[in-house]
Order: C-alpha cells, then structure tokens, then sequence
C-alpha cells in the first residue's frame, strides 16, 4: 500500500513543480512586454514633434488599450491555470479511480482474455479463470495475479464475487 501512496504523491509532486514552471516563464514574459510597451511610449513622447504634440486623448486611449490587453491576457493565463489544474486533478481522480477498481478485485473470481502475441504465430488467444490473489501497480497500470501469473486488468472480461453466491 505504500507503494500506492509514494506513487500518487510523486504524480502530484510532478505536476505541481510543472504548473509553477509554467506560471513562472508566463510571469516572466508578461514582464517583458510591459516593460517593452512603457519603453517604445517614453521614446515616442521624446521623440514626438514639439510643434505638433500628441494630443492627450491619443496617450489616454493608448494606455486605456495597453491596460484592457494587460487584463486580457491576466485572465487567459487564469484560464489557462484553470485548466491547468482541472487537468491535473481529472489525472489524478483517473489514476485513483484505477488504484481502487483495481484493489476491489482482490477476492474476486474473474475471467481474463489473453490476446494472441502478434509476434508469435502459433500464438492462441487463452481464456483463464481463477481468483484474484493479489493487485499491483507497474508502469501505471493496475495488474491482478491469478494462479501465480499477473495480467492487466484491461484483459479481464467478466468478475464475479464467490461470496454472494448461496
């Protein structure tokens, strides 16, 4: 069972660390803009022909169209966190969601399908039944062992709990 725990904690570790990654470059390159935008406006001022000033109007609609386009994009990267997050925990509810179907089979009768090995052409497709004796995780998947051999659950076509039966 421990197992189980250190590998959802290590998965919510992982996307915790890259959704903060993320935040910190967009937070970076927001940065950059602004201070891109406040530069080419102060050369513009410098720069403008003193016998013909920009008027105030034009610099108050300018700022007014920065500062929309600044609140724009902070509630995209909102949206994008969002997302982000709802992405996360739609991950980590389908690998728990997993964890548990798995460990509900312990005790169970189930019959698993065995594919034919593309590889092997005097491979048959197998039928086995047996009780699931023990569940394990590996490589992400949820594996029963039946008879002492293991199989992922994506083969098992039917389950059946002995104990309701009289």
């Amino acid at each position: 069972m421990t197992t189980i725990s250190s590998q959802i904690t290590s998965m919510q570790n992982q996307t915790t660390y890259n959704n903060l990654n993320k935040q910190l470059t967009s937070a970076a390159d927001a940065t950059e803009d602004s201070q891109m935008f406040l530069t080419l406006m102060l050369q513009q001022l410098q720069n403008q022909d003193p016998t013909e000033p920009t008027s105030n109007t034009e610099w108050l609609a300018q700022l007014a169209q920065y500062s929309s386009l600044e609140q724009m994009t902070q509630m995209n990267q909102g949206l994008e966190d969002c997302m982000s997050y709802l992405s996360a925990f739609y991950n980590d509810t389908a690998a728990n969601s997993e964890i548990t179907q798995t460990l509900s089979l312990i005790g169970k009768e189930v019959t698993i399908k065995i594919p034919k090995d593309l590889n092997d052409p005097k491979s048959e497709e197998k039928t086995i039944k047996g009780t699931v004796s023990e569940a394990s995780f590996e490589e992400g998947s949820g594996k029963v062992k039946v008879d002492g051999e293991y199989y992922s659950i994506a083969n098992i076509i039917s389950v059946r709990d002995k104990s309701l039966e009289s």
